[in-house]
Parts: structure tokens; C-alpha cells; sequence
């Protein structure tokens, strides 16, 4: 079904010095995680005696529970659960918003990723054994980051009124949006069966957390992935103690901040803690809580709380609190015995700032593992590229800088830089003789010099001009590949719904990415696939 290709993430221009230095395995950024992205890492992770304190019977009952929700978890789903009970089980995580219809595609590679990355390990470490999980972001109350989707150059929008944790909407009056996904899906051949999906996981399931893990049950359950909801009283009963010492102590901000002060010095900082990263939640609510005088307030409400009625809360009613993206990742490795966190860019970003953070709350830092970066392209968009005389590497390119290389090369043999360089060995020579009669000549000339070679590039952009209106038709053509591989300049995999490819390719679609998204230990690629059938 594809091909792949592989590419330096530094040729694709599309990573910052965070992420490039991080799978080069730079000294620069080594102090900042605890286990190298290598085999050796992840043996040396599974030999500590790391998840010791991990409190497997509540985890597994509460999986069972949660997977319980939707009628549609598979055996193999339900065997990984019960398998985590025992020591020698561990999982991987990737984690994730509640996008409506799984927006962006980079949302199924993600998840492809963590199992795949559980294959890989599996076949390293024979003796353990490796469960892929998936952490639905249900907690998270920006409804505009997931309430849309783009399908076939159009989108998608769940309007609500409604407030406060996203996985909590209810999806009454979701219909119309349904009836505008079937209208744009149409008749492709495999519309009515990727519409039915959607329909049985919006129309069938109450709220917008439950639609999600029906929705990913569907993609990916044949590979046993488990879907966890952190907004579990269960669940966060597990993480007390931490959250005790964030509010009171400040632990969590202490220990990142000391940290960003030293990430600062070579790289951008991706979040800063508050004192306190924890927010009250309620129905349609969830606020940052701070504090003010000995007094712990909820910000935009009238709340307020003395420090004995949040230990009280701590202790009877722990869901009401909710952890930030400081403390989230603590909570995760607090109750699974996970070994890998697949990330984006700017999560791997984040994670890089916790590691002392995690150290002082006796909780184990895992190995970081960059999601899959892919780029697909399709056998028309692939032709025309052969066509234009282009290779895969150019769809990287700028472009403007694609256009002028490509215009100069198709339709002359003017070489502007050998034009340069004899002209700037005419004048080298011109001061040369010029000094040996009058040294206070070389300034007259040198300034000279400069006119001609910015007069030369004058010409150079008119002779540029003139090219591309002789190539109109060719440059209309790379303009469209650019805009397919990059709509509104954004990676396609950041766009792009998983939608107008499951109609053309069906369940294969995600069947062949899983086949070509593979990890090796040793190196890590972008992966760009062509459709080759």
C-alpha cells in the first residue's frame, strides 16, 4: 500500500534545537531526562526497581471499570488489563485531547506510535511484557482545541454553551454535526462504514469521553489498546501525597523552576508552574485554585477554601481536583508501571522540565519517545512531483526558495553566482591595482563593488520574474502539492482529519500505517509515505 522513505528530522526544517539535540543525544540537553531514547535505556529503566510502589489491583479494577463504559472494548483489550496485575507487565503511553471525528492525523499516528513502540520493546525484552495505552485528555476545558475537524478542505464545528472539563460535555445535539460529516464524506467507498462508526460513538455514548474511547475502541482495539480517563476518584486517590505537597509546599514549582533557569540557558522554555498546579473542578467548572493570605481561592468564582477544608477535599472528594500539565504527567507515572511517554514535540518540550520535579516526588521519569512524523502523499501528488522532475526531499523545501530553484533549473542556463564570482574577481584585481597607486582608493572601490553585486541581483530577481511567467503551469502545480502536504502552512499531519483517507483506503489505512510505522532503537526518522497502489 505505501512506500517509506526516511529522513533526518534537520532536512525536513520543521523541529527546533529542542528536538533535534534530544535524538542526537546532545550534551547540551542529557541533564534534563533520566533514560536515553536507545535499547540500553529501556533496559536499564526495566532492571531499577522502578514501579515498585505502583498499586496494580486499583489500576486494573478501574481499567476494568472504565473499559466496562462502551460496549464495544475487544478480549485482547480486556486480556492487557488483566495482565497488568503482574510485575513483569509494564505499559506505554501516549497521550491526547478529545478531538471531535480524532481531529488532526497526527492523533492516529500518536497512537500507532505507542503501539508500536510496545511491539518493538516486546521483541527486545521477551521476558516482560508491554501493554499500549492511550490517556484520554478528558480533564482539559479548552473545548475550542478539540470541538473541529477539517475533512476534504472543509470544517467541521461542534458548537456547545457548555463549560468546564470536555470529557464531562454531553452530546446532545451533536446530530447536525454528524449530518455535515455525511454530507461531506458523500459516496466514497468506504463513507457509510467509517459514518456508522461516528454515529454509534456520538449518537450512541452520553458524553463526549465515552464517545472518544468508543471512537478509538473502533480504530484500534484489534491491537488491544487500553483507554484510561484520569478523571477517576479511584484513579487520583493514587496521587494525595503529591497533591498535598504541590498546594501546600510548592513542590512542583520549586523543582521546574530551578529547572527552566538552567533549560533557559540553551533553549526556549515550553511551560512555567504556577505555585500551585492544581485546579478545582465541578460541573461546567474548572479553575485554577490559588492562594491569597492563607486562603485558597478558585479563580473567577467566589470559592475559597482554609487549608483544612483542602486537605478535607484531598482526602473525601479527590476529584474534585485536577492536575495541570505540570502535575498531570506525575500523576500518570504515579499509577502505571509505564516506561515510555510518545509525544509531540512541544509535550517532549514540557516533559524535559520535570525531571527534578519527579525526582523529588519519588516517582519515576520514563523514557521519552517522539511520536511517528509522517508526510503521505498519494500517487497523484507523487506523480506530479516526477513530472516537475522533483525529488521526495524537495516538499521540505520553502516555497519560495522551491520555486526560484526550480524555475532557474527548468528554464535556463544563466547561473547567476558564476556571475558573482568573476565579478567580484574583477574587482579584486581593480583594488589591488587601485592600493598599489593610492591605498586610501580601496574604500571608493570595495563600495563599488558592492553597487555592481546588488545591481547584479536586481537583475537576477527580473530574470527570476520573467521565468516564472514562462512556467505559470508548472508552478500552479508545485503551488498545489505545497498547499495538499501543507494546507494553511501547517503540516499536513497537524490539519488533515483521518476522515478522507478511511474513505478511499477503509480499516487498511490505518492497517498500513501500523505496518510502516515501526521504531528502531538505534535511530529515529521522519517517514514520509507514498501511496504505491
Amino acid at each position: 500500500m505505501f512506500s517509506k522513505q526516511l529522513f533526518p528530522l534537520e532536512d525536513t526544517r520543521l523541529f527546533d534545537h529542542v528536538m533535534t539535540d534530544y535524538i542526537n543525544g546532545s550534551t547540551t540537553i542529557r541533564p534534563f531526562y533520566t533514560y536515553e531514547f536507545n535499547r540500553s535505556g529501556f533496559e536499564n529503566l526495566l532492571t531499577s526497581a522502578a514501579f515498585s510502589g505502583i498499586n496494580r489491583q486499583v489500576l486494573v479494577e478501574e481499567l476494568k471499570k472504565q473499559a466496562g463504559l462502551v460496549d464495544n472494548t475487544g478480549a485482547k483489550t480486556m486480556a492487557y488489563i488483566t495482565s497488568l496485575q503482574e510485575q513483569n507487565v509494564y505499559t506505554v503511553t501516549t497521550g491526547h485531547q478529545l478531538c471531535l471525528f480524532t481531529g488532526p492525523l497526527y492523533f492516529v499516528y500518536k497512537i500507532l506510535s505507542a503501539i508500536n513502540l510496545c511491539e518493538t520493546l516486546q521483541a527486545a525484552f521477551p521476558r516482560k511484557q508491554f501493554v499500549p495505552v492511550y490517556w484520554m485528555a478528558s480533564e482539559d476545558h479548552d473545548f475550542a482545541e478539540v470541538n473541529h475537524a477539517h475533512v476534504f478542505g472543509k470544517t467541521i464545528t461542534w458548537n456547545s454553551e457548555q463549560k468546564g472539563s470536555v470529557g464531562e460535555f454531553r452530546t446532545e445535539g451533536i446530530d447536525t454535526v454528524l449530518a455535515e460529516m455525511k454530507q461531506i464524506l458523500g459516496n466514497a467507498p468506504h463513507a457509510e462504514a467509517l459514518y456508522q462508526v461516528f454515529e454509534k460513538a456520538y449518537s450512541g455514548q452520553s458524553n463526549l469521553a465515552d464517545a472518544t474511547r468508543y471512537l478509538v475502541n473502533a480504530l484500534f482495539g484489534e491491537y488491544g489498546l487500553v483507554v484510561l480517563d484520569g478523571n477517576s476518584k479511584t484513579l487520583k486517590s493514587l496521587l494525595k501525597k503529591e497533591l498535598e505537597r504541590d498546594i501546600f509546599e510548592n513542590l512542583s514549582y520549586q523543582q521546574v523552576q530551578a529547572t527552566n533557569e538552567k533549560l533557559a540557558q540553551h533553549y526556549k522554555v515550553q511551560v512555567n508552574p504556577r505555585e500551585i498546579n492544581v485546579f478545582y473542578k465541578s460541573q461546567q467548572q474548572r479553575d485554577r485554585i490559588v492562594s491569597e493570605n492563607n486562603t485558597f481561592k478558585v479563580l473567577n468564582t467566589e470559592l475559597s477554601f482554609t487549608k483544612e477544608q483542602i486537605q478535607q477535599l484531598i482526602s473525601e472528594s479527590t476529584d474534585s481536583l485536577s492536575p495541570n500539565v505540570v502535575l498531570r504527567p506525575v500523576y500518570q507515572q504515579k499509577i502505571l508501571p509505564n516506561v515510555a511517554y510518545v509525544g509531540g514535540p512541544g509535550e517532549l518540550a514540557y516533559w524535559l522540565e520535570y525531571k527534578a520535579m519527579f525526582e523529588a516526588y519519588g516517582v519515576t521519569f520514563p523514557v521519552l519517545v517522539p511520536r511517528q512524523f509522517v508526510s503521505f502523499i498519494d500517487k497523484g501528488t507523487h506523480g506530479k512531483l516526477t513530472k516537475l522532475g522533483l525529488d521526495t526531499r524537495a516538499i521540505f523545501e520553502p516555497l519560495d526558495e522551491l520555486v526560484n530553484g526550480f524555475v532557474k533549473k527548468e528554464n535556463t542556463g544563466l547561473d547567476i553566482e558564476s556571475y558573482k564570482t568573476k565579478l567580484s574577481q574583477v574587482f579584486d584585481a581593480l583594488t589591488q591595482d587601485a592600493t598599489g597607486i593610492d591605498k586610501t582608493l580601496q574604500g571608493a572601490v570595495e563600495a563599488e563593488k558592492q553597487k555592481a553585486l546588488n545591481g547584479l541581483l536586481a537583475v537576477d530577481q527580473k530574470i527570476t520574474r520573467a521565468l516564472k511567467q514562462r512556467s505559470e503551469t508548472d508552478l500552479n502545480q508545485l503551488r498545489g502539492i505545497k498547499a495538499k502536504l501543507f494546507p494553511e502552512n501547517t503540516p499536513q499531519e497537524r490539519y488533515d482529519n483521518i476522515s478522507q483517507y478511511y474513505c478511499k483506503y477503509g480499516a487498511e489505512f490505518i492497517r498500513g500505517l501500523k505496518e510502516q510505522l515501526t521504531y528502531d532503537l538505534s535511530t529515529f526518522r521522519y517517514v514520509v509515505l507514498t501511496e504505491t497502489e
